[in-house]
């Protein structure tokens, strides 16, 4: 909380309305939260200079009250308003607490020009029967006629509440330092006030020795007054406390807090009498206790910082003083402490002892060394005037502060560049100037020295950027488009196709699972079609989690049954994660499981079960959506804890990559079919997916149909017809195979769709039928295959 009516000690700001003020300030960055007031408008000191009955009234007076422009008539029913007394009047126009406003009006026929009021009517009293009875405020007889009467009775204060940002330091928790800021968006200049005071001839260092143990004290000084006066604080000290929230005691107590308040810098007074001639600043010890000035044990931890009188503790630094030393009323040599200890160290302490004062805020944020000098002055000037205190000569002093200057060097071009606007030089030095930096200007560019009172600007251009901005004025600032290169948010790599092939999946029907990487020893030896090792953990959290799976179909099979358990009877499901070797090594795979029907329509009785061709369409449609047409096969092949008559590997440029069939009935007897990739081996496969045009000429198609041998695989006679077709050949595929009547029991006959296409003109018959005479030569040659008629 800031008292504008202790500010204007500082700065002069006479001519500043608070409400607009409060708007300048905030605008410049420092956020004024509430405007806390009890100006008003339009409120004069009158005098009564006449006072007569009303004359349709017992108890209304008419009086005539000069205002000092002018003499106005007011009816008014104050049982004590008389002739020659002199008033507080509202005008017309003036808004009184309760949103009630003073307009000219008629009261029982007579006209009545305004209002003589009472402090409670004003807001600046309670409204009790007491009060009340006391009727109107009469003023003392030196009042000045026509001028502010609560300037006159030191009751026109106006307070701000700031909402200071966490990053901004102490300065705006102190008078002085929110004068600076007020000179700074009214580009005036602070006046520090007086600090003087005579020394008798008598040395502290006679009566007083110091010493500092630890590092977290960095400054101390001490100086020493005798005969004191414990009394009551002067008027404007005891306002001033009450309007920052605090509550005045003596003039001694109320001293230290009003210097504190001052210039940020937190004092202790020590009762020199009670604490003997000797300080010793150090850690606190393991267990170490002190009562302090509330009347509770505190006890302390080796982080903790302690004043000492050598044997105890008589403060916790920074945060309260002990009770063995507190002043009193038959105090009458003090030590004054002003000291600057480790922030984060008091923070800490007052946090965990819960003890967070005024003091220890200040504490907290760090202090400014050279108010720590000027507050011990102030202190020792004030206790000299309104406690007639003897100023001893000489300060003990610890000093191991710092002090280097806070310099930054740029040009006028880096802060324009950070802001995004453009500010001329000349308005640079303007700024600096009103924010008192003291800088140098070679050619442009600047060499700022940031003074110490600014504790949280930090010396690099950023920081001037942001202080030379915000009062240049943020409504300066221009929107701007970002100029730098972009490039398309994506996903990459392993995730990308990871990603791509969920998405498939799911689009196909299945959904996606998620089961656990460890598992038991009988899942892990199950499906060991790589012959990888198992990876026994040394310490299982238990008998379930024991090995590192190396294959997800076990996972999945748990899920089947798990669902079967609670009748779902169409399962449809993948899953995608990392399995591991005996080296630790990682392997993405993508595992499918299907069981039931994969389209169940109740409405037309149209159902397809799913079997080995259902799933195996369904890699098919993968493959061939990542790009791999033509490049992947199936090859027959016994595998282990799958059907021997229905499973396969799967190859992708003649490599495996993956299996796929039907779980053996030894595991399961019900219809499961799953397939497992390596989605890694499909990764390194991958290759950037050409696009070509869409033929604009008709294909032609042809139907064929051979009678082979039943060991003779559909895939090998599918690799003739397509060597045999060439590049004409777009596309082969299965539609039919049978065995029964008109087959020897020996063969099958498989049923081929052939499509011709040629992008660059129209195909005729007599091309087509030349291939396709070709292709059934080389089915005839190599596999013996008959053709059948369709």
């Amino acid at each position: 909380m800031i008292s504008l009516d202790w500010v204007k000690d500082y700065i002069d700001i006479s001519d500043q309305d608070p409400q607009e003020l409060a708007v300048k300030i905030t605008k410049a960055g420092i956020n004024v939260e509430k405007v806390i007031t009890n100006h008003i408008n339009n409120l004069v000191i009158g005098e009564v200079i006449d006072c007569y009955d009303h004359p349709d009234s017992d108890h209304l007076h008419v009086c005539k009250v000069d205002v000092g422009d002018r003499v106005l008539q007011i009816v008014c029913g104050a049982s004590n308003v008389r002739k020659g007394i002199k008033v507080i009047v509202s005008l017309p126009g003036a808004i009184l607490p309760g949103n009630f406003e003073i307009k000219k009006s008629k009261i029982r026929n007579v006209e009545s020009n305004g209002m003589i009021c009472a402090l409670y009517e004003l807001g600046l009293e309670e409204k009790t029967q007491e009060t009340y009875a006391k009727g109107i405020c009469e003023l003392n007889s030196d009042a000045p006629v026509g001028t502010d009467p609560l300037e006159f009775l030191k009751m026109s204060d106006t307070l701000y509440e700031l909402d200071v940002h966490k990053h901004r330091n102490n300065d705006c928790y102190y008078h002085i330092g929110f004068a600076y800021e007020i000179a700074a968006v009214l580009n005036r200049k602070v006046t520090l006030p007086v600090d003087d005071f005579k020394e008798i001839d008598d040395d502290i260092n006679d009566h007083f020795k110091l010493e500092v143990a630890t590092t977290k004290c960095p400054y101390y000084l001490a100086k020493m007054v005798t005969d004191v006066e414990i009394k009551e604080s002067p008027d404007f000290i005891k306002r001033r406390l009450i309007a920052a929230g605090m509550r005045p005691i003596n003039n001694v107590v109320d001293i230290s807090n009003y210097v504190m308040l001052e210039y940020g810098q937190p004092l202790h007074f020590f009762d020199k009498d009670k604490l003997g001639d000797y300080i010793l600043v150090r850690d606190a010890k393991e267990d170490e206790r002190i009562i302090t000035l509330d009347g509770k044990e505190r006890e302390l931890i080796p982080s903790d910082i302690v004043i000492t009188d050598g044997a105890k503790p008589v403060c916790i630094a920074g945060v309260m003083g002990g009770e063995n030393t507190e002043d009193d009323i038959n105090t009458k040599s003090i030590l004054i402490e002003s000291a600057i200890f480790d922030a984060v160290s008091i923070r800490n302490t007052a946090n965990r002892l819960n003890l967070k004062s005024e003091a220890s805020i200040r504490y907290g944020k760090g202090l400014n060394y050279e108010y720590t000098l000027k507050a011990i002055n102030r202190a020792c000037h004030l206790l000299e005037k309104y406690a007639n205190a003897k100023v001893l000569k000489g300060m003990v002093i610890h000093d191991k502060v710092d002090k280097s200057l806070k310099t930054v060097t740029f040009k006028a071009d880096d802060i324009n560049k950070i802001l995004g606007i453009t500010i001329t030089t000349e308005d640079m030095e303007t700024e600096l100037n009103r924010l008192d930096f003291a800088y140098e200007l070679d050619g442009d560019q600047f060499k700022v020295m940031i003074p110490n009172r600014r504790l949280d600007v930090d010396p690099n251009v950023n920081d001037i950027a942001e202080e030379i901005g915000r009062l240049y004025g943020y409504h300066n600032l221009v929107s701007t488009l970002p100029k730098t290169s972009i490039r398309k948010g994506q996903y990459i790599g392993n995730v990308n196709l990871r990603k791509i092939i969920s998405k498939r999946l799911r689009s196909l029907g299945l959904n996606e699972v998620k089961t656990y990487t460890l598992i038991s020893k009988n899942m892990a030896n199950l499906f060991n079609y790589d012959d990888k090792k198992i990876i026994a953990l040394p310490n299982p959290m238990s008998s379930d989690k024991e090995y590192i799976r190396k294959t997800l179909l076990p996972s999945l099979l748990n899920v089947y049954d798990y669902n079967k358990m609670r009748k779902v009877n169409d399962i449809m499901i993948y899953e995608i994660a990392k399995t591991y070797d005996q080296e630790y090594t990682e392997d993405s795979k993508v595992a499918i499981l299907m069981k039931g029907n994969y389209i169940n329509s109740n409405w037309n009785n149209v159902n397809i079960k799913i079997d080995f061709y259902v799933l195996k369409g369904i890699v098919e449609n993968l493959f061939n959506y990542l790009g791999f047409k033509n490049r992947y096969s199936f090859v027959v092949d016994n595998i282990a804890d799958l059907h021997p008559g229905m499973s396969a590997k799967i190859l992708l440029d003649r490599k495996e990559i993956g299996i796929i069939g039907r779980v053996h009935p030894s595991l399961n007897k019900d219809e499961i079919y799953v397939c497992e990739i390596s989605m890694d081996k499909l990764l390194i496969a991958a290759k950037p997916i050409k696009y070509k045009e869409i033929s604009k000429y008709p294909s032609i198609n042809k139907d064929v149909a051979f009678i082979v041998d039943k060991d003779v695989a559909s895939i090998d006679i599918v690799e003739i017809i397509k060597k045999a077709g060439g590049r004409l050949l777009t596309e082969v595929s299965v539609f039919d195979v049978y065995t029964g009547e008109n087959v020897d029991r020996d063969k099958k006959s498989i049923a081929y769709s052939l499509t011709f296409n040629d992008p660059s003109k129209t195909l005729t018959d007599d091309e087509v039928n030349k291939l396709l005479e070709k292709i059934i030569k080389e089915v005839e040659i190599k596999v013996h295959g008959q053709l059948r008629s369709i």
